[in-house]
């Protein structure tokens, strides 16, 4: 019999000297990612999508739109109305005031009021690559919302749907919360290292290029540090990039039924889909990702890991095939090599990053070709 994972799921532990994928003293540990910050020229246009997408506005203004899931908390997506579309950073929930306050003080920074939409206060830092992160405190607590329903299944020896069949409704996947936000870096290891020190978090798992581990990690997916309560297997993902940009971000939904249903929905309303359905190695979240209109990469995600702190890092070889367990194959266009403007402005990076001086360099470069190759 043939194992058809064989070579694809590699679990391997760290060698000695590899990075031990937390810091002894971090200044604080946050409690999780509380929203990202975006600017756009179109706040109708960015509002149509996200509803089909399976946002809930809570705050419309003509400057400001917050968008949010149905888990009680604060909002999942901030966007402000500007000249042009662009990623203004995350904000990440500390777990009370003392924290934000310590942080501050730690770092030089002013501690701020934040808007009466959203209260608490807040502390902006810059991360390496010159990034907001802001961490945040004492915020309006949004009540939870009624969430989508989910079908009892019929699943082995479980068989719970009785004289009752299985209809899924005809509407878009509802997002239940934000689970996590992807960066590249051409610093990825100072970057990296910045928020384990001043954000507490803990890597789950290490990538590294083919025949390259010898040089380090150039991904790398990290969780919260919460002891002994489990928590996602990433909330930050960090990958070795020729700029320093978003990737994407990925939303959490009620199960697989959703993620379906809400991927006709999409498509049938003529927006672009990137790649899926399939279930990650890494996280091992069910899938499926989207492009909004001003071409940022979104994620619907079900069933990911739960991690406590106990766990060390896991390794494994970066590859495209090693993205996924099942579904299709990784897109052109997930991997950034479709012909178009990302493309394009992705080798414009290219270019310019060999030019200077940071970890992107020659050999970096031919182990991205290779992954984005296999």
């Amino acid at each position: 019999m043939t194992d058809a994972h064989k070579d694809m799921h590699v679990d391997q532990g760290a060698l000695p000297g590899e990075h031990p994928g937390r810091a002894k003293n971090p200044i604080v540990k946050i409690h999780d990612i509380a929203w990202l910050e975006f600017c756009k020229p179109d706040l109708l246009r960015a509002e149509a999508f996200a509803s089909a997408f399976g946002f809930t506005v809570t705050h419309r203004s003509s400057q400001e739109l917050h968008l949010r899931g149905t888990q009680g908390g604060s909002p999942c997506v901030v966007i402000r109305r500007g000249t042009r579309t662009r990623f203004v950073g995350a904000a990440f929930q500390a777990v009370d005031e003392s924290d934000v306050l310590r942080l501050g003080k730690a770092t030089g920074r002013r501690v701020d009021r934040l808007h009466e939409s959203i209260g608490g206060i807040g502390v902006t830092l810059h991360d390496p690559s010159g990034q907001p992160v802001r961490v945040v405190a004492g915020t309006r607590a949004l009540s939870a919302l009624t969430g989508q329903r989910i079908h009892p299944h019929n699943d082995g020896g479980s068989r719970t749907r009785v004289n009752a069949t299985c209809r899924t409704p005809h509407e878009p996947a509802l997002v239940e919360r934000i689970g996590h936000v992807v960066l590249s870096r051409t610093r990825y290891l100072e970057n990296l290292n910045w928020y384990l020190e001043h954000l507490g978090l803990i890597v789950s798992d290490f990538l590294f290029y083919e025949n390259q581990r010898e040089r380090g990690p150039v991904m790398s997916f990290i969780r919260c540090d919460r002891g002994d309560t489990p928590t996602d297997h990433h909330t930050v993902a960090m990958t070795l990039g020729p700029s320093d940009r978003y990737v994407h971000s990925a939303y959490q939904v009620c199960d697989l039924d959703a993620i379906a249903a809400g991927s006709e929905f999409l498509t049938e309303r003529g927006y672009r889909h990137s790649w899926g359905i399939g279930r990650h190695i890494q996280g091992s979240q069910i899938f499926d990702y989207w492009r909004d209109p001003d071409g940022f990469l979104v994620e619907h995600f079900s069933d990911g890991d739960l991690f406590d702190s106990s766990l060390e890092p896991g390794w494994a070889p970066m590859t495209a095939s090693g993205l996924a367990q099942w579904g299709p194959p990784a897109t052109r266009d997930f991997l950034g090599i479709a012909p178009g403007r990302q493309s394009l402005g992705e080798l414009r990076s290219i270019i310019s990053s060999l030019r200077h001086d940071n970890e992107f360099d020659a050999q970096r470069l031919r182990g991205l070709l290779k992954v984005a190759n296999s």
